[in-house]
């Protein structure tokens, strides 16, 4: 049985006057895809960025209740935030690769974390392009331009950009709502062979995907969490009203 990798209680988030999450409280285990589902604006996204502090950089941002890595509060005083965006890391729903080559697209974030040595930094890009399942494709080419890629390319060039620094999550938002359904099938199918390796946050708001690729599933509504659970139970008898209106199509 899973542990639980990371424990939300009593999250709010407000920007500004705006109550945006509300109460969260919910576990996501560990070497296990979560799947965040609701209409837009509910605070999937919000709720992502709080785990590895993307929240920060926001002005007028304010958090209170606990959100706990390990069992360690992330949010205490203290805690150095580059260290926890390391160990989480994060994918976003437009692929964003630096304007640089791929092989220097992978080897940034060894470098910002000290790491020099060329044969180690050709060991890291290699590796993580491997499990990013887009070596193949791009072992001839490390010196090209990564904005090159094709869409989906571009998608597992930046999944593998976050492995790089050898995180244990992975949040992601929308990764694949931006892609082909072939190039959108290839990151499903990348993301159930990484969660046997690293904890998997995804935002989405298609639920045939939430059914095929997740472990657990957390329905957010008005910023706030209706029910979660897993997955097979959540869609085939799920516990609240509106849960049930949801998955018939009743929320935009």
């Amino acid at each position: 049985m899973n542990c639980i990798k990371i424990e939300t209680t009593d999250l709010n988030l407000y920007y500004g006057n705006y109550h945006a999450l509300k109460a969260v409280t919910m576990d996501i285990r560990a070497d296990a895809v979560t799947a965040l589902i609701g209409p837009s604006g509910c605070g999937k996204s919000t709720f992502l960025k709080t785990i590895n502090r993307m929240n920060d950089l926001i002005q007028g941002v304010r958090i209170t209740g606990r959100v706990c890595l390990d069992g360690e509060e992330i949010y205490a005083p203290g805690v150095d935030v580059t260290t926890l965006r390391r160990r989480v890391g994060m994918v976003f729903q437009q692929p964003n690769p630096f304007p640089m080559s791929i092989y220097d697209n992978i080897a940034y974030g060894p470098r910002v974390h000290g790491e020099k040595n060329k044969n180690r930094l050709d060991e890291i890009v290699e590796r993580s392009l491997r499990r990013a399942a887009i070596w193949e494709e791009t072992k001839d080419r490390l010196k090209k331009p990564a904005p090159g890629l094709s869409g989906g390319q571009q998608q597992r060039l930046c999944i593998a950009r976050a492995l790089a620094v050898e995180p244990e999550v992975l949040l992601l938002d929308e990764p694949t709502s931006a892609l082909d359904p072939v190039s959108s099938l290839r990151i499903e199918e990348l993301l159930l062979q990484l969660k046997k390796s690293y904890t998997i946050v995804i935002v989405t708001h298609n639920m045939q995907q939430a059914v095929r690729i997740s472990d657990d599933t957390a329905f957010f509504l008005a910023g706030t969490v209706v029910e979660w659970g897993r997955t097979g139970q959540f869609f085939s008898r799920p516990r609240d009203r509106k849960t049930m209106d949801y998955i018939a199509g009743r929320y935009g």
